[in-house]
């Protein structure tokens, strides 16, 4: 059986008729969606994790711990708050879009709840873990926002964004402090 080989078309060369500046500002643009698309994933993690302190502070056995939890509920409803002031920033409307990471962390959290016992030290030691897997996302996506919004000039940006990173990096060394106090050697010992 013969084939007939048949030439192929040489494709179509695309001729565009944007400036070399026009199209680095439509990058630029779209590198600012993906900017806001992920403020939307942060916000959405910020607002759930606000909701899913109270529980892990109810939970905590050592009053340290607890008072720890009660301290990052109110700074995580002030990161909310920022970001909803950054959204503004880009005349955005402030919208959460599901952070799978933090779901699946907070996820992580509650099932530390329900396989330790309930006023051990062990518990507490678990939930440190927990709530410092939390801040490590956080401290990451901050980190990554602020370098984002430097990239695209926006310092005003930048310097709200590197307020709550600084934040997120002293919860989690508060965390550090109190499971080297005491927590982690009673935990050891229980």
């Amino acid at each position: 059986m013969a084939t007939t080989k048949t030439a192929a078309k040489p494709a179509a060369k695309k001729t565009t008729t944007k400036s070399s500046s026009s199209k680095a500002k439509s990058e630029g643009n779209e590198f600012q969606d993906f900017f806001v698309d992920e403020l939307k994933d942060i916000y959405w993690a910020e607002k759930h994790l606000a909701k899913a302190l109270p529980k892990m502070q109810k939970a905590a056995t050592s009053e340290e711990l607890a008072m720890a939890f009660e301290k990052h509920t109110q700074e995580t409803k002030l990161h909310a708050e920022i970001l909803e002031q950054v959204f503004g920033m880009f005349d955005e409307k402030a919208v959460a879009k599901k952070c799978d990471a933090m779901a699946g962390l907070l996820e992580e959290a509650d099932g530390i709840i329900e396989d330790t016992e309930e006023g051990t030290m062990i518990r507490d030691a678990a939930l440190i873990l927990a709530a410092q897997k939390v801040e490590h996302y956080e401290i990451a996506t901050y980190g990554t926002l602020v370098v984002f919004a430097r990239t695209m000039g926006r310092d005003d940006v930048a310097d709200l964004l590197a307020q709550v990173l600084e934040n997120e990096k002293a919860t989690d060394v508060a965390l550090t402090t109190v499971a080297e106090g005491f927590i982690n050697k009673e935990a050891a010992s229980e």
